[in-house]
């Protein structure tokens, strides 16, 4: 396979939906191809990052307003970029984001209904010129995340997220796959309710495609 410039890919969905575990089989993937790949994510990808991620999944933390929710992830997103993401991609390293800034639509846009142009603006501010090349979501009904979810969390506390009501994540599931509808060149949906290595192969096959051409 011929090299490729790095590339920015970013993995979203709701929570329960396979995501995570898709985005660190892509970096295994690409560095046994030769490829050097950082695994990432929002919040928590950097020190400053892991303090903002503590108070926002803390189930503790209920009295968080929506318009301080959606700034402590700007800021998480400032110094990710800041720190990670921008020097990674200078540096030749290909980035692999487990949630990015359509979270934040999907999110605080859809799930919280804080003003969309809003939240695209301060987006657009904090990105500047860094934007994923390529965005898998993976798609699945809000009930099957919901049963993974649990069986995943059955010996430890739901994060604050996690405890929201089942429409609040109907919310979230319909915001990305309008944001999906509005960015069909960057993001593909991906059927999240297939077995992972099929998911796997899936994904990887639309990398060569994309960016690993012979």
């Amino acid at each position: 396979m011929r090299k490729a410039k790095a590339k920015f890919i970013t993995f979203e969905g709701i929570d329960g939906c396979g995501k995570s575990t898709q985005a660190k089989r892509l970096v295994s993937r690409l560095n046994n191809e030769g490829i050097p790949a950082l695994l990432t994510l929002e919040p928590g990808g950097t020190k400053i990052g892991s303090y903002i991620r503590r108070i926002l999944l803390d189930p503790k933390n209920k009295d968080i307003s929506e318009l301080t929710e959606l700034f402590l992830y700007l800021a998480d997103r400032s110094q990710h970029i800041k720190e990670v993401i921008a020097p990674s991609l200078r540096n030749g390293i290909w980035v692999i984001s487990d949630r990015f800034y359509d979270a934040t639509l999907a999110y605080q846009g859809f799930g919280r209904g804080i003003c969309k142009d809003l939240i695209l603006m301060l987006n657009r501010h904090i990105c500047g010129d860094i934007k994923p090349d390529i965005t898998f979501l993976l798609d699945c009904p809000v009930e099957v995340a919901i049963k993974r979810r649990n069986k995943r969390d059955a010996d430890q506390n739901q994060l604050r997220f996690e405890q929201e009501a089942v429409i609040f994540h109907e919310k979230v599931r319909k915001g990305y796959l309008w944001i999906a509808e509005q960015f069909k060149e960057r993001i593909i949906t991906v059927d999240a309710t297939q077995a992972v290595e099929e998911i796997e192969e899936f994904i990887f096959d639309k990398i060569k495609e994309l960016f690993l051409r012979s």
